[in-house]
């Protein structure tokens, strides 16, 4: 598992997971984990983005994707 430090938090924000850490009964490292393992997954929308923004670009007189995929298809 890889390693974060993260420099210059403002100390309110250190206090504050301090206090739910100590509310849940467990350490300030556990409640950040904890904190970063449920915002870290992207939504449905985010992902859409993402994959709008990718785009495969073919040098010019290139064979058409689909038509190599269907002479693949049929040589089975």
């Amino acid at each position: 598992m890889g390693s974060v430090l993260i420099r210059n938090l403002d100390d309110s924000i250190i206090d504050s997971f301090r206090t739910k850490a100590e509310l849940n009964g467990r350490s300030l490292e556990s409640e950040l984990r904890d904190a970063l393992r449920q915002t870290a997954p992207l939504s449905p929308e985010q992902k859409r983005e993402i994959l709008g923004r990718v785009k495969i670009t073919l040098p010019p007189g290139s064979p058409d994707p689909t038509d190599l995929i269907r002479q693949e298809r049929d040589r089975r």
